[in-house]
């Protein structure tokens, strides 16, 4: 069965480095992934897949699955598509699609004989934007109900184990106030901006009290319409970070006093909500790592160990870590230390070395779902590390 794996994503690499190609060359944000869409559905389809679009609540994902007649796990593939606004495929998510669903389909080969389900959940805008994060989203809807573990590699500079990454809640800050003339009849208005610069200075005297994990930064959006003209409407977005689930629900509830206090300073009725979706922050399962790092030795490559710099930003990857155990290691698409979201990681994303981290990625991939499925007692202890992992985070 390894050797079947093997042979089909040999055979499969030239279709899938070509679609790889073709996202790249239509980049498109969240919400708006029309042609990767229908490029990965379609070849999901071809690849004997049923296929469902238009999931979760979003218009751009989809759902691609293939069950044996002998039982077995449940194992899903994370697909990403989505680009970066003004800059396309900066982050390789071109490659990710590809690299999923070529290693979903090269499991298929075999999963008739080793028993269980392979699913491919194509995931749009981890980016954020509109309607992003939908990750959060296959959770909320139940997707993941019955799945036994996730598996995917994100394009990256070196080969490294899954990392922790940060929480993150986006928010829209807003406030209504009442419009008049700055200079004839001030004070007949009600100052939204005011209450909104009251939020933001409130914000940062709360830096000095929080732990070393948080992160918090923002902009203002909108601060009124003219100098003249007593600002009815004010408005910013932030993102709040936190290494734990925990730790960014008491920032929450922290700044959500700072605007109703802001609001009653100034008599403006303030608003925070969520823009989007909500990222967790990435329970690590080492033993299940471990498995893919095998599988890549075997394939002639070394994985390293995480260290604190690669231990930054959010992925909505986290909301999938939070209820199945998951891997999300990078796979090296660039001889030289690249910074992500720039023109040289665009760059890296069309490469000859990026287009051949497809078929490394695909078969380090469906190699370690196949060890899953063919030891129940390894994605047993696999299971119980991550479920002790999670309740430790609240302990």
């Amino acid at each position: 069965m390894r050797k079947t794996v093997c042979d089909y994503v040999d055979r499969q690499d030239a279709v899938y480095r070509q679609i790889a190609l073709d996202i790249h060359a239509h980049p498109e944000v969240s919400n708006y992934e029309f042609y990767a869409c229908e490029r990965l559905s379609r070849q999901l389809e071809a690849e004997g897949f049923s296929v469902t679009v238009d999931v979760a609540g979003h218009r751009t994902g989809f759902i691609g699955t293939y069950k044996a007649a002998k039982p077995g796990p449940v194992l899903v593939f994370l697909a990403e598509y989505d680009a970066l606004a003004g800059l396309g495929h900066g982050c390789g998510h071109n490659l990710f699609g590809a690299t999923s669903l070529l290693a979903a389909a090269a499991l298929r080969q075999v999963i008739d004989e080793a028993g269980g389900e392979v699913r491919v959940y194509g995931t749009p805008g981890e980016e954020g934007g509109e309607n992003g994060s939908a990750k959060g989203s296959f959770v909320r809807e139940g997707f993941l109900k019955d799945v036994d573990a996730a598996l995917c590699v994100h394009p990256g500079d070196k080969n490294v184990a899954t990392t922790t990454t940060l929480a993150c809640a986006p928010v829209d800050i807003e406030f209504w106030g009442k419009p008049s003339h700055a200079a004839a009849a001030p004070e007949k208005g009600i100052n939204a901006l005011d209450a909104l610069i009251l939020t933001y200075n409130g914000i940062n005297a709360l830096r000095q009290h929080v732990t070393d994990d948080v992160r918090i930064h923002g902009i203002i959006t909108h601060g009124g319409d003219a100098p003249n003209i007593v600002p009815e409407y004010a408005a910013a977005k932030f993102f709040f970070r936190a290494a734990s689930a925990p730790t960014l629900d008491n920032v929450y509830r922290r700044i959500e006093k700072i605007v109703e206090g802001a609001a009653e300073m100034t008599g403006a009725k303030g608003r925070m909500q969520p823009y989007q979706n909500r990222v967790e922050n990435t329970i690590l399962t080492p033993s299940f790592d471990a498995v893919y790092g095998r599988e890549l030795a075997l394939l002639g490559h070394t994985m390293k160990t995480p260290e604190a710099k690669d231990s930054i930003g959010s992925s909505d990857v986290g909301n999938i870590s939070q209820v199945v155990p998951t891997i999300q290691p990078t796979i090296c698409i660039t001889d030289a230390p690249t910074p992500w979201h720039t023109e040289e990681s665009k760059a890296a994303s069309r490469s000859e070395k990026g287009l051949a981290s497809i078929s490394l990625g695909a078969k380090a991939l469906a190699l370690t779902a196949l060890d899953l499925i063919q030891d129940p007692g390894l994605l047993a202890a696999i299971k119980a590390e991550h479920a002790a992992a999670v309740a430790a985070q609240s302990a």
